[in-house]
């Protein structure tokens, strides 16, 4: 699937078509991990032009719906991301549910990443996975001397760390990130903030490390004064700085000189942007209903041999998916890898996440805690045996899926059911 896609088109990572084709960045992302000394966590305003900075926040399905709405008003958008407002994986469930959607949908966009690194390193099997093709990865330093200067903190999970310390968990995340990402064959961007004072005399080194880590195009950002931050009063680099800089670091690193420093809802093309005229579009959204059916297009299913249901959801290793052909019948779209077993409740999410396009998944049985889980997460988990298309026809026309799932609950022998439903009271 991924063949087809012709990367050329993303226009952050090549300029020369910065005017043909755009990009949308969906705002699914307000948790953050990290306190820069330059960011201000206000992120709901219209006003401001900058990182880290969105209207509203969408679910993964608000954000899919969208993604509709936003290529029926510009069809050249051929890129789809998360920039936040927060770090992507410090919301990794509706980040990853997004770009399983967006990739199940409209399967020839580029799908691209923005993070600080932190939790990025044990996401990377499932991003490409799902076809994530491109991954911006921002590295202020790579001296934590100086690294612990640009931030007030960092979490990793529940635990807070300051100062050193914090520095150094941050750049060796941020090392074994990018490092897995290029074993992944994950094309990598570095985003370094230029700040006066603090890292302006270390871009070279920076550029020099990412080189050798593997990283394909640099992008040096002039830091911009916010309000109320740490850094408030520090100046915004000049161009002749930036200039400078950019063409130093060019001895290790191409240099991306195009970047609009965009919004986490940015839409539109590099020089055309649309994200004023696409945020009352944006607003309805995130009014609609957090999980809708409608814009869940596929059935999963628990089976063996892919013609009966007949697994118990705990001892599916894999996962058909199941959509509608447009002829009234039904066609198998793909299939997933389940999470390993064990875990507990976390697998219970991980499959949520999975499945994130599907309405229903269709089971022979499962437990109390994973049933729960998957219809808090919009997912009706359909318990049955029987012939797949049988469970289809139920789910996507709402004729007798009541008495589909309770007539296996009927029998004395679920063996008596598989096939025909024969020796059901």
């Amino acid at each position: 699937m991924l063949e087809k896609i012709d990367f050329n088109r993303h226009p952050c990572f090549n300029a020369k078509v910065k005017g043909q084709y755009g990009r949308v960045h969906l705002p699914v992302a307000p948790k953050c991990n990290i306190q820069c000394n330059y960011c201000n966590r206000k992120y709901d305003c219209v006003n401001e032009s900058r990182p880290g900075v969105t209207s509203t926040i969408l679910s993964p399905e608000q954000a899919l719906y969208y993604m509709g709405k936003v290529l029926e008003k510009e069809p050249r958008i051929s890129v789809a991301g998360i920039a936040g407002p927060g770090d992507p994986f410090a919301n990794a469930d509706d980040t990853l549910e997004t770009m399983r959607l967006i990739r199940t949908t409209y399967p020839d966009t580029i799908l691209c990443l923005a993070s600080n690194g932190l939790n990025l390193e044990p996401h990377v099997p499932e991003l490409a996975e799902i076809g994530v093709s491109h991954v911006t990865v921002t590295v202020n330093a790579v001296d934590p001397e100086i690294t612990k200067d640009i931030y007030s903190w960092v979490r990793d999970g529940k635990i807070l760390y300051r100062g050193l310390q914090g520095a150094e968990l941050l750049l060796a995340r941020q090392i074994s990130a990018i490092k897995k990402l290029k074993r992944y064959g994950i094309t990598v961007k570095i985003n370094t903030i230029v700040i006066p004072g603090i890292n302006d005399h270390h871009i070279i080194e920076v550029a020099g490390m990412m080189k050798k880590l593997g990283a394909d195009l640099l992008n040096c950002m002039a830091m911009f004064p916010n309000a109320d931050t740490v850094f408030e009063d520090v100046p915004e680099p000049s161009k002749a700085t930036m200039t400078k800089l950019r063409n130093q670091a060019e001895k290790h690193l191409p240099q991306m000189r195009h970047c609009t420093r965009c919004r986490a809802d940015a839409v539109g093309l590099l020089d055309d942007d649309k994200t004023d005229e696409m945020r009352g579009c944006l607003s309805v959204c995130a009014k609609l209903p957090k999980h809708s059916e409608a814009k869940r297009l596929y059935v999963a299913v628990a089976t063996l041999e892919g013609v009966l249901v007949n697994q118990h959801l705990g001892e599916a290793t894999r996962f058909q998916i199941w959509g509608e052909n447009g002829d009234g019948g039904y066609r198998l779209i793909e299939e997933r890898p389940a999470p390993a077993a064990g875990g507990g409740s976390q697998r219970w999410f991980n499959i949520s996440r999975i499945l994130g396009d599907c309405r229903a998944i269709l089971v022979s049985d499962l437990g109390e805690s994973p049933k729960t889980t998957l219809k808090e997460n919009g997912i009706n988990p359909v318990t049955m045996t029987g012939f797949i298309e049988k469970g289809l026809e139920a789910v996507y026309t709402g004729k007798g899926l009541t008495s589909l799932q309770g007539r296996m609950h009927k029998c004395s022998s679920k063996e008596a059911c598989v096939g025909t439903g024969t020796g059901c009271g």
